[in-house]
Protein backbone atom coordinates (compact mmCIF):
# COMPACT_ATOMS: atom_id res chain seq x y z
CA UNK A 1 0.00 0.00 0.00
CA UNK A 2 2.74 2.35 1.04
CA UNK A 3 4.85 1.84 -2.52
CA UNK A 4 1.42 2.26 -4.78
CA UNK A 5 1.06 5.75 -2.72
CA UNK A 6 4.48 6.47 -3.17
CA UNK A 7 4.34 5.46 -7.28
CA UNK A 8 1.17 7.79 -7.17
CA UNK A 9 2.93 10.44 -6.00
CA UNK A 10 6.04 10.01 -8.38
CA UNK A 11 3.42 10.21 -11.16
CA UNK A 12 2.04 12.90 -9.96
CA UNK A 13 5.30 14.79 -9.64
CA UNK A 14 6.86 14.08 -12.92
CA UNK A 15 3.45 15.79 -14.68
CA UNK A 16 4.05 18.62 -12.74
CA UNK A 17 7.61 18.81 -13.53
CA UNK A 18 6.82 18.30 -17.44
CA UNK A 19 4.24 21.10 -16.90
CA UNK A 20 7.03 23.65 -16.08
CA UNK A 21 9.69 22.49 -18.16
CA UNK A 22 7.63 22.25 -20.78
CA UNK A 23 4.99 24.58 -21.02
CA UNK A 24 4.08 24.70 -24.70
CA UNK A 25 2.57 22.21 -24.62
CA UNK A 26 -0.31 23.32 -22.66
CA UNK A 27 -2.18 25.23 -25.59
CA UNK A 28 -4.81 27.37 -24.63
CA UNK A 29 -8.03 28.61 -26.68
CA UNK A 30 -7.49 32.16 -28.58
CA UNK A 31 -10.13 34.44 -28.80
CA UNK A 32 -10.27 37.59 -31.06
CA UNK A 33 -13.37 39.58 -32.36
CA UNK A 34 -12.50 40.96 -35.40
CA UNK A 35 -14.79 43.78 -37.26
CA UNK A 36 -18.49 41.12 -37.20
CA UNK A 37 -18.14 39.08 -34.65
CA UNK A 38 -15.80 36.88 -31.93
CA UNK A 39 -14.07 33.97 -33.44
CA UNK A 40 -12.00 31.11 -30.91
CA UNK A 41 -9.15 29.23 -32.42
CA UNK A 42 -7.34 26.10 -30.64
CA UNK A 43 -4.26 26.63 -31.55
CA UNK A 44 -2.40 29.91 -32.80
CA UNK A 45 -2.52 29.55 -37.00
CA UNK A 46 0.79 29.40 -38.72
CA UNK A 47 -0.25 28.89 -42.17
CA UNK A 48 -1.90 32.61 -42.25
CA UNK A 49 -3.65 32.98 -46.43
CA UNK A 50 -4.00 37.09 -46.88
CA UNK A 51 -6.01 38.79 -49.52
CA UNK A 52 -5.38 41.93 -48.91
CA UNK A 53 -2.11 44.23 -48.97
CA UNK A 54 -2.79 45.91 -45.50
CA UNK A 55 -3.48 42.44 -44.00
CA UNK A 56 -0.14 41.11 -45.36
CA UNK A 57 1.46 44.07 -44.46
CA UNK A 58 0.53 43.33 -40.87
CA UNK A 59 1.42 39.56 -40.51
CA UNK A 60 4.68 40.49 -42.32
CA UNK A 61 5.70 42.90 -39.80
CA UNK A 62 4.91 40.61 -36.86
CA UNK A 63 7.42 38.18 -38.16
CA UNK A 64 5.16 35.79 -39.51
CA UNK A 65 5.22 34.97 -43.68
CA UNK A 66 2.19 35.05 -45.50
CA UNK A 67 1.23 31.86 -47.11
CA UNK A 68 -0.31 33.73 -50.04
CA UNK A 69 -1.23 37.55 -51.31
CA UNK A 70 -2.01 38.91 -53.85
CA UNK A 71 -0.87 40.42 -57.06
CA UNK A 72 2.51 40.84 -55.26
CA UNK A 73 4.79 42.07 -58.18
CA UNK A 74 2.37 45.30 -57.77
CA UNK A 75 2.78 44.73 -54.48
CA UNK A 76 6.52 45.09 -54.41
CA UNK A 77 5.87 48.51 -56.89
CA UNK A 78 2.99 50.38 -55.01
CA UNK A 79 3.74 49.40 -51.38
CA UNK A 80 7.12 48.25 -51.28
CA UNK A 81 7.54 48.32 -47.03
CA UNK A 82 7.70 45.69 -45.48
CA UNK A 83 9.33 43.39 -48.24
CA UNK A 84 7.30 40.89 -49.37
CA UNK A 85 8.92 37.12 -47.98
CA UNK A 86 10.12 35.29 -51.32
CA UNK A 87 8.46 32.03 -50.13
CA UNK A 88 5.05 33.76 -50.28
CA UNK A 89 2.67 31.99 -53.11
CA UNK A 90 0.33 34.61 -55.53
CA UNK A 91 -3.19 34.33 -55.10
CA UNK A 92 -4.72 36.38 -58.08
CA UNK A 93 -6.38 39.11 -58.41
CA UNK A 94 -7.13 41.23 -55.14
CA UNK A 95 -10.96 41.51 -56.17
CA UNK A 96 -10.51 37.78 -57.76
CA UNK A 97 -8.07 35.49 -55.39
CA UNK A 98 -7.91 31.92 -56.71
CA UNK A 99 -9.82 30.13 -54.04
CA UNK A 100 -9.59 26.71 -55.98
CA UNK A 101 -5.89 27.33 -55.30
CA UNK A 102 -6.29 28.73 -51.64
CA UNK A 103 -8.38 25.63 -50.95
CA UNK A 104 -5.46 22.98 -52.49
CA UNK A 105 -3.02 25.18 -50.09
CA UNK A 106 -5.14 24.32 -46.93
CA UNK A 107 -4.38 27.43 -44.89
CA UNK A 108 -5.23 27.18 -41.11
CA UNK A 109 -6.67 31.02 -41.28
CA UNK A 110 -7.73 33.53 -44.05
CA UNK A 111 -7.24 37.25 -43.71
CA UNK A 112 -10.09 39.55 -45.50
CA UNK A 113 -10.86 42.98 -45.73
CA UNK A 114 -14.05 45.19 -47.15
CA UNK A 115 -13.83 44.64 -50.88
CA UNK A 116 -13.90 40.66 -50.25
CA UNK A 117 -16.64 40.91 -47.33
CA UNK A 118 -19.31 39.11 -49.47
CA UNK A 119 -16.92 35.90 -50.29
CA UNK A 120 -16.97 35.54 -46.56
CA UNK A 121 -19.42 32.37 -45.93
CA UNK A 122 -17.43 30.63 -49.56
CA UNK A 123 -14.37 31.36 -48.03
CA UNK A 124 -15.11 30.05 -44.71
CA UNK A 125 -15.84 26.26 -46.60
CA UNK A 126 -12.15 26.39 -46.75
CA UNK A 127 -10.94 27.87 -43.28
CA UNK A 128 -11.57 30.29 -40.64
CA UNK A 129 -11.74 33.70 -41.83
CA UNK A 130 -11.16 37.01 -40.29
CA UNK A 131 -12.41 40.03 -41.53
CA UNK A 132 -11.76 43.53 -41.06
CA UNK A 133 -13.08 46.95 -42.33
CA UNK A 134 -10.25 49.81 -41.50
CA UNK A 135 -11.27 51.59 -43.74
CA UNK A 136 -14.61 53.36 -43.01
CA UNK A 137 -16.05 56.74 -43.48
CA UNK A 138 -17.54 56.87 -39.92
CA UNK A 139 -14.45 56.27 -37.72
CA UNK A 140 -10.58 57.23 -37.33
CA UNK A 141 -8.82 54.57 -39.88
CA UNK A 142 -5.25 54.95 -38.17
CA UNK A 143 -7.08 54.45 -34.99
CA UNK A 144 -8.69 51.59 -36.37
CA UNK A 145 -5.58 50.31 -38.36
CA UNK A 146 -3.92 49.76 -35.11
CA UNK A 147 -6.46 48.01 -33.41
CA UNK A 148 -6.48 45.39 -36.48
CA UNK A 149 -2.31 44.86 -35.67
CA UNK A 150 -3.16 44.07 -32.75
CA UNK A 151 -6.04 41.96 -32.95
CA UNK A 152 -3.75 40.15 -35.62
CA UNK A 153 -1.03 39.68 -33.28
CA UNK A 154 -3.27 38.38 -30.17
CA UNK A 155 -4.37 35.30 -32.93
CA UNK A 156 -0.46 35.05 -34.13
CA UNK A 157 0.41 34.93 -30.52
CA UNK A 158 2.89 38.33 -30.96
CA UNK A 159 1.62 40.64 -29.20
CA UNK A 160 4.56 41.80 -27.20
CA UNK A 161 6.51 42.03 -30.26
CA UNK A 162 3.04 44.24 -31.86
CA UNK A 163 3.29 46.82 -28.87
CA UNK A 164 7.23 46.86 -29.64
CA UNK A 165 6.88 48.05 -32.89
CA UNK A 166 3.82 50.37 -32.08
CA UNK A 167 6.34 52.23 -29.53
CA UNK A 168 9.19 52.00 -31.67
CA UNK A 169 6.92 53.45 -34.42
CA UNK A 170 6.01 56.48 -32.19
CA UNK A 171 10.14 57.48 -31.24
CA UNK A 172 10.43 57.63 -35.11
CA UNK A 173 7.56 60.38 -35.17
CA UNK A 174 9.13 62.38 -32.75
CA UNK A 175 12.94 61.99 -34.28
CA UNK A 176 10.98 63.04 -37.75
CA UNK A 177 9.18 65.82 -36.37
CA UNK A 178 12.35 66.92 -34.61
CA UNK A 179 14.21 66.79 -37.84
CA UNK A 180 11.77 69.07 -39.59
CA UNK A 181 11.28 71.89 -37.31
CA UNK A 182 15.23 71.98 -37.10
CA UNK A 183 14.91 72.46 -40.87
CA UNK A 184 12.46 74.59 -41.06
CA UNK A 185 13.03 76.95 -38.12
CA UNK A 186 10.14 79.44 -38.92
CA UNK A 187 7.89 76.27 -39.07
CA UNK A 188 6.64 73.76 -41.60
CA UNK A 189 4.51 75.27 -44.33
CA UNK A 190 0.89 73.53 -44.75
CA UNK A 191 1.06 70.14 -46.89
CA UNK A 192 -1.22 68.86 -49.84
CA UNK A 193 -0.27 65.25 -50.91
CA UNK A 194 -1.58 63.79 -53.58
CA UNK A 195 -1.27 60.67 -55.78
CA UNK A 196 -1.69 61.42 -59.87
CA UNK A 197 -4.89 60.29 -61.70
CA UNK A 198 -3.24 61.64 -65.09
CA UNK A 199 -1.69 65.04 -66.09
CA UNK A 200 -4.87 66.68 -65.47
CA UNK A 201 -6.59 64.78 -62.05
CA UNK A 202 -5.11 63.74 -58.55
CA UNK A 203 -6.67 61.99 -55.99
CA UNK A 204 -6.17 64.37 -53.09
CA UNK A 205 -5.45 62.77 -49.71
CA UNK A 206 -7.40 64.46 -47.09
CA UNK A 207 -9.11 63.80 -43.79
CA UNK A 208 -8.85 60.50 -42.69
CA UNK A 209 -6.50 59.54 -44.77
CA UNK A 210 -3.09 57.62 -43.98
CA UNK A 211 -0.89 60.52 -45.48
CA UNK A 212 -2.88 63.28 -43.49
CA UNK A 213 -2.53 61.16 -40.33
CA UNK A 214 0.96 60.66 -40.99
CA UNK A 215 1.52 64.63 -41.45
CA UNK A 216 -0.72 65.37 -38.66
CA UNK A 217 1.57 63.01 -36.13
CA UNK A 218 4.40 65.21 -37.71
CA UNK A 219 2.71 68.32 -36.31
CA UNK A 220 1.89 69.52 -39.90
CA UNK A 221 -1.33 70.91 -41.28
CA UNK A 222 -3.50 70.56 -44.07
CA UNK A 223 -2.45 72.93 -47.28
CA UNK A 224 -6.08 71.84 -48.69
CA UNK A 225 -10.06 71.73 -46.13
CA UNK A 226 -11.23 68.64 -47.68
CA UNK A 227 -14.64 66.53 -46.19
CA UNK A 228 -14.01 63.20 -44.50
CA UNK A 229 -14.39 59.99 -46.77
CA UNK A 230 -13.95 56.13 -46.86
CA UNK A 231 -10.35 56.09 -48.44
CA UNK A 232 -9.78 60.07 -47.31
CA UNK A 233 -9.32 60.87 -50.66
CA UNK A 234 -11.01 63.14 -53.28
CA UNK A 235 -10.35 63.05 -56.73
CA UNK A 236 -9.93 67.02 -58.24
CA UNK A 237 -9.01 68.29 -61.14
CA UNK A 238 -5.47 69.99 -61.38
CA UNK A 239 -6.35 72.92 -61.75
CA UNK A 240 -8.32 72.88 -58.19
CA UNK A 241 -4.48 72.55 -56.84
CA UNK A 242 -3.92 76.78 -57.58
CA UNK A 243 -5.67 76.82 -53.79
CA UNK A 244 -2.65 75.88 -52.55
CA UNK A 245 -0.76 79.21 -53.13
CA UNK A 246 1.45 79.51 -50.08
CA UNK A 247 1.87 75.87 -48.83
CA UNK A 248 3.81 72.90 -50.50
CA UNK A 249 2.41 70.03 -52.72
CA UNK A 250 4.24 66.51 -52.53
CA UNK A 251 3.00 63.66 -54.77
CA UNK A 252 3.18 60.07 -54.30
CA UNK A 253 5.02 57.50 -56.95
CA UNK A 254 5.02 55.69 -58.82
CA UNK A 255 3.52 57.99 -61.36
CA UNK A 256 4.65 57.34 -65.18
CA UNK A 257 3.65 60.04 -66.81
CA UNK A 258 5.70 62.90 -64.87
CA UNK A 259 7.89 64.24 -67.52
CA UNK A 260 4.81 64.98 -69.18
CA UNK A 261 3.20 66.51 -66.63
CA UNK A 262 6.00 68.71 -65.67
CA UNK A 263 6.53 69.96 -68.92
CA UNK A 264 2.71 70.54 -69.43
CA UNK A 265 1.54 74.72 -69.13
CA UNK A 266 -1.05 74.00 -66.61
CA UNK A 267 1.95 72.36 -64.02
CA UNK A 268 4.49 75.06 -64.53
CA UNK A 269 1.46 77.73 -64.10
CA UNK A 270 1.00 76.53 -60.25
CA UNK A 271 2.04 78.55 -57.45
CA UNK A 272 3.55 76.04 -55.78
CA UNK A 273 5.81 75.02 -58.77
CA UNK A 274 6.39 78.46 -59.34
CA UNK A 275 7.86 78.99 -55.76
CA UNK A 276 9.81 75.79 -55.62
CA UNK A 277 7.48 74.18 -53.12
CA UNK A 278 6.58 70.58 -54.84
CA UNK A 279 8.49 67.17 -54.43
CA UNK A 280 7.50 63.77 -55.12
CA UNK A 281 7.28 60.82 -52.35
CA UNK A 282 9.19 57.50 -53.07
CA UNK A 283 6.37 54.46 -53.46
CA UNK A 284 5.03 53.84 -50.10
CA UNK A 285 1.49 52.46 -49.39
CA UNK A 286 -1.25 55.30 -48.35
CA UNK A 287 -4.24 52.75 -47.77
CA UNK A 288 -1.75 50.53 -45.68
CA UNK A 289 -2.22 48.57 -42.13
CA UNK A 290 -0.53 50.53 -38.81
CA UNK A 291 3.18 50.50 -39.47
CA UNK A 292 2.45 52.12 -43.16
CA UNK A 293 2.26 55.45 -41.07
CA UNK A 294 5.96 55.26 -40.02
CA UNK A 295 7.03 54.35 -43.65
CA UNK A 296 4.36 57.25 -44.98
CA UNK A 297 6.03 59.48 -41.99
CA UNK A 298 9.66 58.92 -43.18
CA UNK A 299 9.01 59.44 -47.11
CA UNK A 300 7.11 62.30 -46.82
CA UNK A 301 9.76 63.65 -44.17
CA UNK A 302 12.47 63.13 -46.87
CA UNK A 303 10.68 64.78 -50.04
CA UNK A 304 9.88 68.12 -47.48
CA UNK A 305 13.94 67.99 -47.09
CA UNK A 306 14.26 68.70 -50.18
CA UNK A 307 12.12 71.45 -50.57
CA UNK A 308 13.09 73.06 -47.02
CA UNK A 309 14.47 76.84 -46.95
Amino acid sequence: MLILTYKKTFSLWLLLAAALLFPCAVQADITIKDSQREITFNETPTRVATLSWELAEDVIELGVTPLVVPEIKAYQEWVAKPAMPSSTMEIGNRAEPNIELLAQLKPDVILISDTLKSLRPRLERIAPVVFFDTYRADHNNAKQADWTFLTIAKLLNKTDMANKKLAERDRVLMALKAQLNSAFPNGVPPVTSIRFASTTSAYVYGHNSMPQYALDLLGIKSALSLPTSQWGIHQQRLKKLKAVENGIVLYFKPFYQEQKLQASRLWQAMPFVINKQTASVESTWTYGGAMSLKYLAEALTAALLTVAP
